[in-house]
């Protein structure tokens, strides 16, 4: 369906616009024409990478796109963060939301070499600067004198606990930073949640479900969990993912 300067775009693509306008942002046609090519290259390399479950057209616009969107909803963005996506995959939500504020400076911190490799060829396809791909992990990031207290926003779905994440995400942010984790359900976390957080100098400052967002019907059973940098983390954090197992956050 062509967009009103006369863009075509499939009907999963035309919806997301429309439900994208629930959290207050509004994305043009060629933001749009972005996501559809990017679902393209994701769900043709997905035939030997495996980089995602969800590869219906109008799932990926929904399930990755809008979802990854909802931050967007949940605190005050200048357009001009330093963004840090622990935990990458495909790309989501780190790459959506470079799509949807072009002016976000984007690292994607991947582990699997395959998924890194399409995370940095796909941003060149679709000619998004600014993006920086790590292939590591956020643990060793956390120790470099480039990433550590570097950036403003740190994001991560289904990475792990919520103790766990705000272990690989806060020694990232700088005071004043906000995390934002996707999760489901949470009330089994929050205690070891909040012993992280007061080790390692953060505060829960908003759980926010979808529903309150008003696309609650199309993404149901998500929140995203908000956590406010609050002061400089402990050199001894985060620690190496052996001794984060053998010590969780419980």
């Amino acid at each position: 369906m062509p967009t009103a300067t006369g863009i075509s775009l499939s009907a999963p693509f035309t919806d997301l616009g429309i439900e994208a306008q629930r959290i207050g942002l509004k994305l043009t046609g060629a933001q749009l024409a972005l996501c559809e090519r990017y679902a393209r290259e994701l769900i043709e390399r997905n035939a030997s990478i495996n980089l995602t479950a969800i590869t219906e057209p109008a799932d990926i616009a929904r399930k990755h796109f809008l979802d990854s969107f909802t931050a967007i909803a949940v605190r005050a963005w200048t357009g001009r963060e330093r963004l840090v996506d622990v935990g990458s995959g495909a790309g989501f939500p780190g790459l959506a939301l470079r799509i949807a504020l072009p002016h976000l400076a984007v690292t994607c911190v991947e582990s699997v070499g395959k998924k890194a490799r399409f995370l940095d060829e796909v941003s060149v396809v679709l000619g998004l600067r600014g993006v920086d791909v790590r292939h590591g992990r956020a643990e060793d990031l956390g120790h470099d004198r480039g990433g550590r207290s570097s950036y403003d926003v740190a994001t991560a779905r289904a990475v792990g606990s919520l103790g766990a994440c705000a272990e690989y995400m806060l020694p990232l942010l700088r005071v004043g930073g906000d995390a934002i984790v996707w999760k489901g359900r949470i009330d089994a976390e929050l205690a070891g949640a909040e012993r992280a957080l007061s080790e390692i100098g953060g505060e829960l400052t908003a759980v926010v479900p979808t529903a309150s967002l008003g696309v609650g019907d199309v993404l149901p059973g998500r929140q995203l969990v908000v956590i406010r940098k609050t002061r400089a983390t402990p050199e001894r954090y985060p620690r190496t993912s052996a001794d984060a197992r053998r010590r969780p956050w419980q």
